[in-house]
Formats: structure tokens, C-alpha cells, sequence
């Protein structure tokens, strides 16, 4: 079981950002770190811990991966009204998956949180969520990828807690996007020196953890529709995005390359610290064979994203 202590806090960008802090760099942290933004006032706050089985007296058991349950980030919502933490054991596979049956919060995209969370309609068609995304990206056509692609977001991005970065992201995204709920994941980036780091740079001295050869940072996570395009004003996807990562480099972080990226060469190498990558490359004559990691990631194989931003750059501003 993982022990899931939810902790709702209301003061603000600053307020929970401060906690998330300080349940990421607790001496003994938990195994778990997760935090849901809900808008710039109000959040929770989640560790947890791996345990042997429930304890009663702390909390109950919630089968979170039942059918018939709640879309997770709902159940995390219900929470903010609680007046101190809340303690469950959830069996650890149903942890792991908690968000796959509402897609985080994106199947409202295409079925509303009124029918598809209602429940009814959970316990007599909870069992068909989610929809598999394999099935839904293979009839899509070119217009439908471009349109995946331009009009909504889906990024998971990784950045140093810096002294002032986690909150100077969470008002970029939310300036940007407008996209509530937020995730953010604390997790360590290592220093695994010069010749040995891979892709993601070394951590800046400053940000390493005295004692230690890592430096905090923070998956922060934003996926859905941007309410500018539901209201039907033009959005400009690519040119946020594009400030987005800019923005990610200055601070020497790195978005999950799954996810739609917009840099050209020059900017993706900086980026990534690519040296290893290159050297390996060279070393097996991969460079002969295979496609470049920039080729294989970059911008979308159906249109030019340049195109889009061009276009973009001849819209009036919202």
C-alpha cells in the first residue's frame, strides 16, 4: 500500500509552493511527492509512503482504481474543504494509475465531468475509461493532428526549484495557458559529472543540496484546452510556446520530449547537453544510421510548425 496524505492548503501561489518546499526537501521526505494546483489561491499538497498494509486508526483503504470511483484529481478537489490532512492507504498498483481513468483531467476535453464523472455514469460505463490513446491517434487526420497540436496543450516540463523558479512558473503557465488544474513533481536531477551526465544538464552549483550531488527540481505539468480557443478567440499555441521554453532554457531546465517542442537546432542543443549522446553517436556509427534525436523529437512530421508561428505572428493579440 502507499500511505497518501492529502494537505490542502489555501494561501496562495507563495503559501503552497512554500509547503511544497518543504515536504520535497524534509530531511527524511516521503517516497512520493505531488502537488495539484486548482487555481492561484488554492491547492493540495500529497506524500506518500510505502507501508505493508492499512492501519485503521490513521485513515481508511480507497480503492482509487475501482470503476466506479471518482476521476482522482475530482477526489483531490473534494479535499480542499477539509481543515487538516487527510490520511488513505491506497493499494500501491491503483496509486501508481491514479490518474489514468479521467487522463489527469483531459477526458472532460471530450466528455464533460458532468456526464463522464457523474455516478451513474460511472458505475454503468466507468469501466470503459479511458478511451485507449493508441486507438484515438491511429484514424486521426492531418487536420486533426494539426489541430492537436495548435489547439491544446499537453507538456510536462522540468525545472530547478531555484529560489523563485517554481513560482515564477506556475504564473508563467498560468498567464500563458490558463489551464487549471497544474501538477507539479518534485524529483532529483543528479550530477553525474562532466563526461557522464546525459541529456539533461548538470544541476547549477547553487541549486545542489548541501551534503549531496543533486539539485530539487519539479515536473510541472499542464495538459488541456486552452480557454481562449473554448470561448472561440484565437490562441497563439506555438508563440506560448515558444516563450514557454525560452523560458525553460534560461532557467536550465528541459521539457519531456514525448510532448510537441518548438526549438530549432541551435536552441534544442542548447537545451540538452548532448556531448555524451554525440560521442556514443560516433563511437557505433549511429550517426551513419539512425535519425538525430532533434529529428526524431522536434516540431511535428505532418506540417512545419514555422509555418504556424508565421501565421500566428499576423493575428491581433487577444
Amino acid at each position: 500500500y502507499v500511505k497518501v496524505t492529502y494537505v490542502p492548503v489555501r494561501t496562495g501561489v507563495e503559501g503552497y509552493c512554500k509547503k511544497i518546499r518543504e515536504v520535497s526537501l524534509a530531511e527524511d521526505p516521503a517516497d512520493f511527492v505531488e502537488a495539484t494546483l486548482f487555481d492561484r489561491q488554492d491547492a493540495v499538497v500529497m506524500t506518500g509512503d510505502f507501508v505493508d498494509g492499512p492501519d485503521a486508526s490513521l485513515g481508511r483503504v480507497n480503492n482509487v482504481g475501482l470503476w466506479f470511483k471518482p476521476w482522482f484529481y475530482t477526489h483531490v478537489r473534494d479535499l480542499l474543504s477539509a481543515r487538516e490532512p487527510v490520511v488513505e492507504f491506497v493499494p500501491t498498483f491503483e496509486y501508481i494509475f491514479r490518474h489514468n481513468r479521467g487522463i489527469f483531467w483531459t477526458l472532460k476535453d471530450q466528455l464533460p465531468e458532468s456526464y463522464g464523472n457523474n455516478p451513474v455514469f460511472r458505475y454503468l460505463f466507468g469501466w470503459l475509461c479511458p478511451p485507449k490513446v493508441q486507438f484515438l491517434k491511429l484514424p486521426a487526420t492531418e487536420t486533426i493532428r494539426k489541430e492537436m497540436m495548435t489547439r491544446r496543450v499537453y507538456q510536462d516540463i522540468v525545472l530547478p526549484f531555484g529560489k523563485h523558479t517554481l513560482e515564477d512558473a506556475v504564473h508563467k503557465a498560468a498567464d500563458m495557458f490558463e489551464i487549471w488544474p497544474l501538477l507539479i513533481y518534485p524529483s532529483r536531477i543528479y550530477d553525474h559529472g562532466e563526461k557522464l551526465q546525459g541529456q539533461f544538464r548538470r544541476p547549477d552549483p547553487d541549486n545542489i543540496i548541501p551534503g549531496t550531488n543533486y539539485a530539487m527540481y519539479f515536473d510541472l505539468g499542464c495538459y488541456g484546452t486552452p480557454p481562449s480557443i473554448l470561448r472561440g478567440e484565437s490562441f497563439k499555441t506555438v508563440t506560448c510556446m515558444r516563450e514557454m521554453e525560452s523560458f525553460t532554457r534560461k532557467v536550465r531546465g528541459c521539457p519531456f520530449l514525448y510532448a510537441d517542442t518548438f526549438m530549432d537546432r541551435e536552441e534544442f542543443s542548447e537545451m540538452l547537453d548532448l556531448s555524451l549522446y554525440e560521442r556514443v553517436r560516433k563511437a557505433y556509427d549511429a550517426d551513419k544510421h539512425f535519425p538525430h534525436l532533434f529529428s526524431k523529437t522536434s516540431g511535428c512530421q505532418s506540417f512545419d510548425w514555422r509555418e504556424v508561428l508565421r501565421e500566428e505572428a499576423g493575428k491581433k493579440a487577444n
